[in-house]
């Protein structure tokens, strides 16, 4: 027997959830009005419409019973994306700067889901208002949209218990707060202070302070969205680029582990095996970059080690290193944490090290952050359950738990581990076929479907960090954004949403 589906609450909690998105969607027509921009009028009226439908919603959903169960705790985090990407298209699609339907939903799609692929060949011709809106949907996404909610729900009277429960997906294994409002407001506070932080130090290195803020709020998203067209490698400024790597390693970090690190737990958090796979693999792969990068920028500008025939002085070395080892540090960084900037593009280097890159595009960051891809803990978990297996063929009667930081996994954790990485593959392949169906060659077709799996966004060939999604194929770009979708919730709450056993009591 089933229990009735609560769908007055499932609408309230959508009501109040799109007074939120009103809410910053106003912040980005004051932008506008600031600036004095002629689409100030189309953020005005989307903000209202929005407005105007979330209280419709709340109202609607008035009396609701107060229970809220897994069904809808998963319906309302599946359509929540859904919803804020309709609603969020409005500015764009009502001000005349994204001319289709299925442009903005793209680029709308791509930004709460903070995968930070775009359509747009030139970002620099869009108003500061519809740049903040840009940069605001993905820092709305990167915490997630129920987690940065659940502080501000129980206004409305409701619990997000369920929605905390359906969104924070993957693996966890450490506890910020016995209380879920409380873990949702220690998660909140961390990234609200990582982005001041961030803004702060890039305008006192020399950013102007409107893209300090744009780029802070997509960087501790690991969105990736910019303000220029090139990207960060707009900026020459080493210590710009420095401190947008350190932003994009904090905010792939565990919060659980950034918390406990605040408040004085050393111990635990050097005990986050998770990152250190996470970190070990960054600097594995960054030294592989700058010995890489380093021997193609000397061979190519002196042909070898020496400059008009003369041994290279020791202050060209240390500054072609430094250059090599930056790019290098950067380009790992963003392609792991899945934030997207650049300030190179990969795809004209060696196959060795692109191809590198690529790959280290399906890891991710680590679980309990705003990264995307597989995470780190789940790899871990994949290889040590490897390893076990090994170990139990040479000794059958031997116990041999497969652990994280000291404490054993359940087999019904590494059982989840498995069908994730089984589904992850299944998706990628799906949508790599399809894509190829589409008249797009194999190698960026599967380059598009890592990127949007992973909330990536740059991907290899024509869609790589130089290029854009404009010429992709239009049915393609909905399929893309469906992806995106089921990456940024992890496969599994969409999946449950067409299983039998979530309907059943």
């Amino acid at each position: 027997m089933t229990r009735a589906f609560n769908n007055k609450m499932v609408l309230r909690t959508m009501g109040a959830l799109l007074l939120i998105e009103a809410f910053f969607m106003g912040i980005a027509t004051a932008v506008s009005w600031w600036y004095h921009e002629p689409d100030n009028s189309a953020f005005l009226i989307s903000a209202l419409i929005t407005f105007l439908c979330g209280l419709l919603a709340l109202i609607g959903g008035h009396n609701a019973p107060s229970r809220m169960g897994e069904r809808e705790g998963y319906v309302i985090v599946a359509c929540v994306w859904l919803v804020f990407s309709l609603f969020g298209m409005l500015p764009y699609y009502l001000s005349g700067q994204i001319a289709t339907i299925t442009d903005a939903w793209f680029e709308t799609m791509s930004g709460f889901t903070t995968t930070g692929a775009t359509i747009l060949n030139d970002v620099e011709c869009l108003t500061h208002g519809a740049l903040i809106w840009r940069s605001l949907t993905q820092w709305l996404g990167g915490c997630g949209i129920i987690v940065l909610s659940i502080a501000i729900l129980p206004i409305f009277g409701l619990n997000g218990m369920q929605l905390y429960a359906a969104e924070v997906t993957g693996v966890q294994y450490e506890k910020i707060s016995p209380r879920i409002a409380d873990t949702s407001k220690h998660i909140w506070l961390t990234y609200l202070g990582l982005t001041i932080a961030e803004a702060g130090a890039l305008f006192l290195e020399g950013m102007g302070g409107f893209d300090s803020i744009c780029h802070s709020l997509t960087t501790v998203a690991t969105g990736g969205f910019s303000t220029k067209n090139a990207s960060i490698a707009y900026y020459s400024n080493p210590w710009i680029q420095y401190t947008i790597t350190a932003a994009m390693l904090l905010s792939s970090i565990n919060f659980a582990t950034i918390i406990l690190t605040f408040r004085g737990k050393f111990r635990k958090t050097a005990q986050d095996e998770e990152a250190k796979w996470f970190l070990s693999a960054v600097i594995a792969v960054t030294l592989l970059l700058t010995i890489g990068l380093m021997g193609r920028h000397w061979f190519t500008l002196y042909g070898g080690f020496s400059i008009d025939g003369g041994e290279a002085t020791w202050a060209n070395i240390f500054v072609s290193l430094e250059e090599s080892f930056r790019t290098g540090l950067f380009t790992t960084v963003a392609t792991m944490t899945s934030t997207g900037f650049a300030v190179a593009d990969y795809t004209k280097w060696a196959s060795l090290l692109w191809v590198t890159i690529f790959f280290m595009m399906f890891m991710g960051g680590s679980s309990g952050s705003t990264a995307g891809g597989i995470k780190w803990v789940r790899t871990a978990i994949f290889i040590k359950s490897g390893i076990a297996e090994f170990k139990r063929r040479i000794h059958p009667n031997a116990v041999v738990p497969v652990k994280m930081n000291g404490h054993p996994i359940s087999q019904h954790t590494t059982n989840n581990v498995m069908a994730f990485m089984v589904f992850y593959l299944m998706i990628v392949i799906l949508s790599t076929l399809l894509f190829c169906a589409l008249g797009v060659n194999f190698d960026e077709s599967l380059g598009a479907s890592v990127s949007a799996m992973g909330n990536i966004g740059p991907s290899i060939g024509q869609y790589g960090p130089a290029g854009t999604y404009a010429s992709f194929p239009l049915i393609g770009k909905w399929v893309m954004t469906a992806v995106m979708l089921i990456g940024r919730l992890e496969i599994f709450t969409i999946l449950l949403l067409f299983s039998r056993v979530l309907w059943k009591k």
